[in-house]
This record gives C-alpha cells, sequence and structure tokens, in this order.
C-alpha cells in the first residue's frame, strides 16, 4: 500500500508528488493520458512561483520560456488598454512543462499509473480506489487533482457537478507577429481571448466563451468567424496567423462555482478545489501553489511512522487555503463580469485607460506573493 495516491496528473498533482517523494513518502500518480500531451490553458504563468519551480530542479530556467511584462486588453469595439505587469510572468506550453516535472517526478521514483480512475471511497481509515477492470488500490491518503471537472465529481456529489457551467475552453499554438513581451486580453461577446508567447517562437492562443454562442453555429470556426472576429484585433489576430493544430483542443462545461476543499477526508488540489477566471491568468500560479500548501500540511500532521492527525491536517489545509487564495477568486469572478459584454468591455476599457492606479490594482488583487520554498 502506498503512502500517497495522486488522482490526476496536472500542474497540482506533479507537484505535490514531486514534493512528497522528495520527503520520503512513497507516491503514486493515475493520469489517463501519456505525457506529452496539450491541456486546454492559457499558459501564461505569473513570476510568483518562477523560484520555486526553479527549487524543485525540473530544469525551468533552461526551457526557452518567455518573459511577459506587459498587458494589453482590447474591447469588442476595438479600443484597448495598456499597462505594465509589475510582478510579470512567464509563457510555456503545457506540453513541455508538465513533461518536464514528470520527468522529474519519475526521476525521484514516483510510480504513474497510465489509468482512468472509476471510483474512490473511504472506509475505516483507508481509501479504495478502483480503476477499470475493478482493480482496487488502497492508500492512508488521497489527493483530488483532476482539474476543471470530472465524472468523479458526480460519483462523490460534489454540489457544485449539478449546477450549471455555461463555459468552454477553445485553445490553439499559433505563430504570429507580436510583441513576445505582451499579454493580451480581447473581448467579445459572451467570452474573451488570451494570446501570449511561449517557447520556440510560438503563441498560445486560449478563449473562454458561453456555449450559448456555439450552440448558434455549425462549430466553431463558423462561431469564432461571426462572434470572435467582430473584435478587430480578433479578426486580425485569426486572419494573419500560422495555426499549428489540425484542430484546437476544446474543454467543455467550465465552472467558476466555489468548490470544497475537503470530501470524506479526500484531499482536493488545483481546479479541483477551485478556479480562478481565465482572464486573471493566474490558474497555473494557483495550482502550483495549492499543491505547495497541501503537501506542507501533509508532513506537518502525517509524517512517515507518526500516524495522521486527519482533522489537523484537513482544517491546516483549508485555513492556508483560503488564506491565501480565496480573496484571489472572489476578485476574478468580479472581475470577469466586467468583459465579455460588447457595452460593459467597451466602458470598462475606456475607463480603466483614464485610471492607471485602478488598473494597477485590480491586478495586484489577482496575483499574489512569491512562493517561499
Amino acid at each position: 500500500m502506498n503512502d500517497i495516491l495522486i488522482i490526476g496528473g496536472g500542474l497540482a498533482g506533479l507537484t505535490s508528488a514531486i514534493l512528497l517523494q522528495q520527503n520520503g513518502y512513497q507516491v503514486s500518480v493515475f493520469e489517463k493520458k501519456k505525457y506529452p500531451f496539450h491541456r486546454v490553458c492559457g499558459e501564461y504563468i505569473s513570476n510568483e512561483v518562477f523560484p520555486f519551480l526553479e527549487s524543485l530542479n525540473i530544469g525551468i530556467s533552461e526551457s526557452a520560456y518567455s518573459r511577459i511584462n506587459h498587458l494589453a486588453i482590447t474591447s469588442v469595439s476595438g479600443k484597448i488598454l495598456q499597462a505594465d505587469l509589475t510582478m510579470g510572468g512567464f509563457g510555456l506550453s503545457r506540453y513541455k512543462l508538465d513533461h518536464l516535472m514528470y520527468e522529474q517526478a519519475k526521476r525521484l521514483g514516483v510510480e504513474f499509473i497510465f489509468e482512468k480512475v472509476d471510483n474512490i471511497v473511504f472506509n475505516e481509515g483507508k481509501f479504495q480506489i478502483t480503476t477499470p477492470g475493478n482493480r482496487v488500490y488502497e492508500t492512508p491518503i488521497a489527493i483530488a487533482a483532476y482539474g476543471k471537472r470530472s465524472n468523479l465529481d458526480q460519483k462523490l456529489n460534489r454540489s457544485f457537478f449539478y449546477k450549471r457551467s455555461p463555459y468552454l475552453g477553445v485553445k490553439y499554438h499559433i505563430k504570429t507577429d507580436l510583441p513576445g513581451n505582451l499579454v493580451r486580453l480581447d473581448n467579445f461577446q459572451g467570452g474573451y481571448c488570451g494570446v501570449s508567447k511561449i517557447e520556440d517562437d510560438k503563441f498560445c492562443l486560449c478563449y473562454l466563451s458561453q456555449t450559448a454562442n456555439l450552440k448558434e453555429y455549425s462549430g466553431i470556426p463558423e462561431m469564432e468567424e461571426a462572434v470572435l472576429f467582430k473584435n478587430p484585433y480578433l479578426r486580425s489576430l485569426f486572419k494573419n496567423s500560422e495555426f499549428l493544430f489540425k484542430s484546437p483542443e476544446v474543454i467543455n462545461e467550465i465552472s467558476f462555482e466555489k468548490k470544497t476543499l475537503v470530501e470524506n477526508h479526500l484531499l482536493f488540489c488545483g481546479d479541483s478545489a477551485g478556479m480562478i477566471t481565465p482572464l486573471c491568468g493566474n490558474g497555473m500560479a494557483i495550482a502550483i501553489h495549492s499543491a505547495k500548501i497541501l503537501a506542507d500540511s501533509i508532513m506537518h500532521f502525517a509524517k512517515k511512522g507518526s500516524g495522521i492527525d486527519r482533522i489537523a491536517m484537513e482544517n491546516e489545509y483549508k485555513f492556508q487555503w483560503e488564506k491565501q487564495f480565496a480573496l484571489r477568486l472572489r476578485s476574478g469572478r468580479l472581475i470577469q463580469k466586467l468583459f465579455g459584454n460588447t457595452f460593459i468591455s467597451d466602458l470598462t476599457v475606456s475607463t480603466l485607460g483614464k485610471l492607471p492606479g485602478i488598473t494597477q490594482m485590480l491586478v495586484k488583487k489577482t496575483h499574489g506573493e512569491s512562493l517561499k520554498y
């Protein structure tokens, strides 16, 4: 029986696995896909986690990432707001970053089980995790880091699963002529699109749209032309870029509802615990930071050979998570309401352009302090 089983091998799962394995725990990770692979993600990462990633020895400094320190926001009508990013960030694809972390986890001895998890049950101090074919794995500590939404959420009867999830996410990699230090957010009716440079002179183009937009058209290309192209910046971007995927990466039913951090002793981490709106560009940093908080809580209250103080561990994790992220997620949900609507986004961009101090305050509300390690 392993010390810890982690469901999901994204940023939160991989960060948890590396930290816990480094500190003497035997960790296994369940992941459905083989690395490397693409994920729907904006691929902009706040610099708050860069020194921490360096400390994991994954080779982040040699990864040809881009440095990003400037923000532009455009309205549907074509107005533009520009601002410097004080903390800034960097661009690196999930295809590359996740693979770097996976390779380091393997070097440390983390076991990877490339299977889907069908069910998870807690009974008499142990979790039983079932995979297809009714194979059962047991562990005293289980981490759910499987992302934004899963069938497991339904089986676990998580309340957010039954609430309306009106968004879909679409991602491309492109080659285009934009400044390498820029992250640009382009509004359209019912959504917004982010574009920023990643590695190898490529850019990530990723947008969030209300699913109602897609229902009105026969497919994604038709929706893009009818809805996104009304923003002249987006029209120019799509018309003057080389698209590198045969078809986009797409994810449906994205939810920004508040989620629980612990249910029946199962510990949720990353997007499974709560998502910041993509407009704020900090989902990747929060996933990494939340995994650090969870690993610290486990190492403090479930020391090897000393038993598990489960309630204290869970309470500490919830306290630290709320302290670090609750305000950021609330701020993100509020800021998102200012965009994705033709009239409101136009008014917001015009107003914030005259109030640079307010713009910087809103940016700061969605960023954290540098992660200590």
